[in-house]
């Protein structure tokens, strides 16, 4: 259907009136910006933290425990603001995670600060799938490609400024500001969000909520995410406790499709998996999301340990990849809007996606930082034509009244491949990296390096040249080689990516409501088809 007639530009604007929508834009961008931010931020300040904080074993949850929480969210806001409506949900979203980043800002140690990221998860889970929702709530299809084009560019924007910031603030005031920045942030969302949005409100009080599919679902993908956040690494790979979560994993899943069957108003709709384009465009996010959140959790690290960059020059080596990101995600979406054809963009992306995981993979410990920034812009590129393309094709499949419901959807699986990137990277990294340590290092290299849970950037560059080499060449030979492992995740994004039906963009927002959300999920969809 690639080549079905698309309607005109001039038939497609029937969207609300504009100045409206730009003054509940810059709210919900304030708010993604706060998301995104908190993804990355920690990017630069890790090593730091963690050193000051002794627990560099510990390391990769103050990223996975912040994407863990947000990715048990997502659908539980998604399937409540097709319910209830979307702008109290996106309020409390905000607050909740301006309290985390409170509690994180005032950890003492590593548990504290864990457990200030996973509330910020909470909260931040809801920023980001509310904003797209309500997009859709008030822009059609057709029109929504500049939107989500410059949504996927804040994106770009966070994926750089969030290192950035965090080497800023690691080197001048404190990294706690990482934390402290999200409470004036916070508060301008807040006041937007207040101010400007006004959108329409579904009936609730005959809601169901599935409460039991929720709880199940956050079991199975918390299970999931521990178990390879463990294994390896805490946990032998064949260890009962590791076992016994990737059977809690299956069990979890078993249940929740058991109970998503029988559920009125199920949280994740069983229907949408009939609908070819979302199980393609849902594969390809999920094998995206490990590639780009396995890639972006450690590269910063890797730029301060290996290249000897301080954490804020290793925040400004990402910005080639913001730059190429920024640049491909506004003009893609303007392109979208222009043309109403899409297919062609994310299978572009993916080879280029593929093309700069094979090139990281090449990296030595003593070639040119300017090599990197390279592969890097290459990687932006292919993200820029492929992020927010996916979220559009999904919401053009269905109607507005579950807009919420699947893009939340597609958004979790994601999320899990983002959970499941960051963990499995981390996982490996950090084993391969203590293995490596203890191989190349001689006996008396204790006295220089001492503990190795506080190894900082600084006291890398203070060591002997024998031992500093040793140890660069050890955190180089321990991450490049997984980058050649996530190209078939590209490869496998391009095949599924070939198959999406290139349906006409919606070029208007039909809201009518079906009698019984639950029975009626396939009858909307197949009406949404033609």
């Amino acid at each position: 259907m690639s080549d079905t007639a698309m309607p005109s530009p001039a038939a497609a604007r029937t969207e609300p009136d504009r100045r409206h929508i730009l003054l509940m834009f810059v709210g919900l961008m304030t708010a993604m910006l706060l998301s995104a931010l908190d993804q990355t931020i920690f990017a630069t300040a890790l090593p730091t933290v963690v050193g000051d904080l002794n627990g560099v074993d510990h390391m990769l949850w103050v990223t996975t425990a912040y994407i863990l929480a947000a990715t048990i969210m997502m659908p539980i806001y998604g399937k409540l603001g097709d319910l209830i409506g979307r702008k109290s949900l996106f309020m409390i979203a905000i607050t909740l995670f301006m309290v985390g980043s409170v509690v994180g800002a005032l950890a003492q140690g590593m548990t504290e600060l864990i457990v200030g990221r996973a509330v910020q998860g909470l909260g931040g889970g809801g920023l980001m799938i509310l904003s797209q929702a309500i997009i859709a709530d008030v822009v059609p299809a057709r029109e929504r490609g500049r939107y989500m084009g410059i949504m996927g560019g804040v994106f770009a924007l966070a994926s750089v400024a969030g290192p950035l910031l965090g080497g800023w603030f690691t080197e001048s005031v404190g990294w706690q500001w990482c934390m402290w920045i999200n409470v004036p942030l916070g508060i301008v969302a807040l006041v937007s969000a207040s101010l400007f949005l006004k959108l329409p409100k579904p009936d609730a009080s005959k809601a169901k909520i599935d409460v039991a599919g929720m709880v199940t679902l956050a079991i199975a993908s918390a299970a999931l995410v521990l178990a390879t956040s463990w294994g390896g690494n805490t946990y032998e790979w064949a260890s009962w406790q590791i076992l016994g979560l990737f059977g809690l994993t299956v069990v979890g899943g078993v249940a929740f499709v058991a109970i998503e069957r029988r559920a009125a108003e199920p949280v994740m709709p069983l229907a949408l998996f009939k609908e070819r384009n979302f199980v393609l465009t849902t594969a390809a996010g999920l094998l995206t999301g490990i590639a780009m959140f396995g890639t972006l959790a450690y590269m910063p690290t890797y730029l301060q340990m290996v290249a000897g960059v301080s954490a804020t020059k290793a925040g400004l080596l990402m910005i080639p990849m913001m730059g190429c990101m920024l640049v491909t995600s506004v003009v893609s979406g303007r392109m979208v809007t222009k043309t109403g054809r899409y297919k062609h963009l994310p299978i572009i992306g993916a080879v280029f996606l593929g093309v700069a995981m094979f090139l990281l993979s090449t990296m030595t410990w003593d070639h040119a930082v300017w090599i990197t920034c390279v592969y890097l812009g290459i990687m932006g590129i292919g993200l820029g034509l492929t992020m927010q393309i996916l979220v559009l094709v999904v919401q053009n499949t269905f109607p507005v009244r579950m807009v919420g419901t699947a893009t939340a959807s597609n958004n979790y699986f994601r999320q899990i491949g983002a959970s499941l990137g960051a963990a499995v990277v981390g996982s490996v990294f950090t084993n391969r990296l203590i293995d490596l340590l203890a191989e190349r290092l001689p006996a008396s290299a204790g006295d220089a390096t001492g503990d190795m849970n506080s190894l900082t950037p600084e006291a890398v560059s203070q060591l002997p040249q024998q031992i500093h080499d040793l140890v660069v060449s050890s955190y180089n030979d321990a991450l490049t080689p997984i980058y050649l492992w996530m190209v078939p995740l590209a490869v496998g994004s391009l095949i599924l990516l070939s198959f999406v039906k290139e349906a006409p963009l919606a070029t208007r927002i039909d809201r009518s409501e079906p009698a019984s959300a639950g029975a009626e999920v396939e009858a909307s969809v197949e009406a949404v088809a033609h």
